[in-house]
């Protein structure tokens, strides 16, 4: 069991890890708070029990460039002090940026910090882990402080019109992705480089490269299609994947319930649960006893039905032939029967109650397409 803390526990790299460590059974949490940097013996008390310190808490984004600068310096002060005057030798491992190169304050105080970590592990005989972390992404980022993928997403989904102010290509690292070299290393799984000793690094490379604009296109597809017509996109590739779980996190409350279009006849309803533009169209509909639905056949579209309450004959019949094919369905024993092309099918209501069936379509959503030919069974 590894007794892991972490300095910023609450913030945005270090919640995601935080949840995912205390799904791990081999860890042991230990936890940590913000005014901990400011109470001398709980800053103590913490260092004492911890095994690994993950040292996350930082400022990133402050109109003094000069406080930001102080203030990381700082933290690794208190910390390096705290485990001081306990004789306590945690492996510590600190989340760098690859701003360290740039000529700038932040940059520089994390490569400070480093070298300030690094010093008091070669004289304690202690373990220190650099990371150097690329831009970070995903859900529940800060607007207008984590990331451009946060600020985009919050303002796409609030109605909000994003600027671009530099449409650089960006190096990019879904959080998850983040997290789960963190626990590489804490559990000494990772490839790292040897700087000194005991010490070692970790230089992260991007896992992504856009640009800013080719974000912001994506994200205002996901709001045509997700937001305003209910339809997922392509999910395929892993970073699309990523950005539009990250882009669901920012949609307002007030966006549900969304209800669905429902289409009443004598028959029943029908009503489409969702539609996609990779894994096809969901929907079910309601039958009064005595109704046929369907006769119809495609000559592209597979289909597939799924009875779970009442009491439904299903037939099939191979066009051009005269074999009809019959199977009964009973919700009691929820099953189903896959429709394959060029077979003429219907569905009918052969019990006294309403029934209900599900349908699946196999292909993507596209309104302008039709591939149904009426022919009766």
């Amino acid at each position: 069991m590894i007794k892991v803390g972490i300095t910023g526990q609450a913030g945005f790299v270090g919640s995601h890890l935080y949840t995912t460590l205390a799904l791990d059974e081999t860890i042991e949490l230990v936890p940590f708070d913000r005014s901990f940097f400011e109470e001398d013996s709980c800053l103590k008390e913490f260092v004492l029990k911890c095994d690994t310190i993950i040292h996350l808490a930082a400022m990133n984004r402050h109109e003094d460039a000069n406080l930001i600068y102080r203030t990381n310096l700082d933290l690794v002060d208190k910390l390096i002090r705290a485990c001081e005057a306990q004789n306590s030798r945690p492996h510590i491992i600190f989340s760098s940026s690859s701003q360290e190169v740039n000529d700038n304050l932040y940059g520089k105080s994390k490569k400070e910090g480093k070298k300030k970590f690094i010093v008091w592990a070669n004289q304690h005989n202690a373990k220190f882990t650099s990371l150097t972390i690329p831009n970070v992404f995903g859900p529940f980022g800060k607007p207008n402080y984590n990331s451009v993928v946060a600020t985009f997403c919050y303002k796409i989904a609030n109605g909000e019109e994003p600027t671009i102010i530099n449409d650089s290509e960006v190096g990019l690292i879904y959080i998850n992705e983040l997290v789960a070299l963190f626990i590489e290393v804490i559990k000494e799984e990772a490839e790292v480089e040897i700087i000194s000793n005991n010490c070692s690094e970790l230089n992260i490379k991007p896992n992504h490269l856009k640009k800013v604009s080719e974000i912001l296109v994506l994200l205002k597809r996901y709001k045509r299609d997700y937001l305003q017509h209910g339809v997922f996109p392509n999910l395929e590739l892993p970073f699309e994947k990523a950005l539009f779980n990250t882009f669901r996190c920012y949609v307002p409350e007030s966006h549900y319930p969304v209800k669905f279009i429902k289409h009443t006849d004598p028959r029943g309803s029908f009503v489409e649960i969702a539609k996609t533009q990779t894994s096809g169209q969901f929907s079910f509909s309601t039958t009064v006893s005595g109704i046929t639905r369907g006769n119809h056949f495609h000559t592209r579209k597979a289909e597939r039905f799924a009875v779970i309450r009442g009491k439904a004959l299903i037939q099939l019949r191979k066009i051009g032939t005269e074999e009809v094919i019959d199977y009964y369905l009973d919700g009691k024993e929820p099953a189903y029967v896959d429709m394959p092309i060029w077979y003429t099918h219907n569905i009918k209501n052969i019990g006294e109650e309403e029934l209900v069936t599900l349908f699946w379509i196999n292909e993507p959503y596209n309104p302008d397409d039709t591939d149904t030919y009426f022919e009766n069974v």
